[in-house]
């Protein structure tokens, strides 16, 4: 949320010169960045504006994603208003209900079939190739916020030679598999919490930070979510139809048992960063409630793990860092 004074001025007077209403400001939601996001009436409607601190989160991404998006019929929302310079965009106003909180066991195959529907738009539409490379070096840090924000930070555990060398071989292993797929435009965080109901659904939120990259990231990001959790067969059902789809539109070749090991996998490297990623959030970023989501978490890493005999120190190593311990409890600062 903005809290400097001079930038609540900026903001204020950016809502006024785009004819919205600076009176009308309210808190709509905040994220795990440096962004947050209002909601201000403007000609007798509901819009939000985006407060995106120039020397944090230039909003240029954004733009230049979202217009890709747009460009090939995906719903994303519509740039009302810009101060490029300063951070700051008017933009249209999804309402406030994510697929999170509309996901129930009846209405979970519609909605996910919409969301499917758009995120192979996205994947056969869109080439990606002018995107970052989602390159090794970057998986790799990505890898690596596990032991040093989880293990270390979280756990207060200093892993040994030994444990360096099964964290090291399993890394290596999820690295060569993610890298072995074929390579795409990569949303980065298609998932419950930015997706909407917003017709025509889904409204696709939180785009910017999109990459060329591995092509089942936004699948396994989808059907493994982090804030969600499905039994492994009906995941299984909706990946394997989504591989029949790609695969009929010729952008992949692959049989069911190499796609599922690419899904697995790229899930891995994802749910990794994430177990550190969420303890760097709480003791960086001061934002301790993505530690309740920890358990689910650590859940899909040992589940799949346990899946594949290379991967069986790794999952032996990680039970053993955590049994017994709540992870939604934040360790004291001066244990640290």
């Amino acid at each position: 949320m903005t809290t400097d004074t001079s930038r609540q001025s900026a903001l204020r007077a950016f809502v006024a010169a785009s004819g919205a209403d600076p009176l009308s400001l309210e808190v709509a939601s905040a994220d795990a960045s440096f962004r947050s996001y209002w909601r201000v009436r403007r000609d007798g409607r509901s819009v939000i504006v985006m407060d995106s601190p120039p020397d944090r989160e230039p909003v240029q991404p954004w733009l230049a994603i979202g217009a890709q998006l747009a460009g090939v019929g995906l719903h994303v929302p519509a740039v009302l208003a810009a101060d490029v310079e300063q951070g700051f965009l008017l933009i249209e106003d999804f309402g406030s209900r994510l697929y999170l909180d509309a996901l129930t066991e009846h209405s979970a195959d519609a909605l996910y079939g919409e969301a499917l529907a758009a995120l192979f738009v996205l994947q056969t539409q869109l080439d990606g190739r002018d995107l970052e490379r989602y390159d090794e070096a970057r998986l790799q840090m990505e890898l690596e916020y596990l032991p040093e924000w989880l293990l270390v930070r979280h756990l207060g555990l200093q892993p040994g030679c030994a444990d360096w060398d099964v964290i090291e071989l399993a890394f290596r292993r999820i690295l060569d598999t993610v890298q072995a797929q074929p390579y795409g435009f990569v949303h980065r965080d298609f998932h419950s919490r930015n997706l909407m109901i917003a017709p025509p659904t889904p409204g696709i939120i939180d785009f910017q930070g999109a990459l060329y990259g591995p092509l089942t990231y936004d699948l396994v990001s989808l059907l493994r979510d982090c804030y969600i959790v499905w039994p492994a067969a009906r995941v299984d059902t909706w990946a394997e139809a989504y591989r029949e789809r790609l695969v009929a539109h010729g952008r992949i070749s692959a049989d069911a048992a190499q796609f599922r090991r690419w899904f697995d996998f790229t899930g891995l490297q994802r749910h990794i960063k994430v177990l550190g990623l969420f303890c760097r959030l709480c003791y960086r970023d001061g934002k301790p409630h993505y530690l309740d989501d920890l358990p689910l978490v650590l859940r899909y890493v040992l589940d799949v793990s346990d899946r594949y005999p290379e991967l069986a120190d790794f999952a032996a190593l990680l039970r053993r860092a955590t049994d017994g311990v709540d992870l939604r409890r934040r360790r004291d600062a001066d244990a640290a």
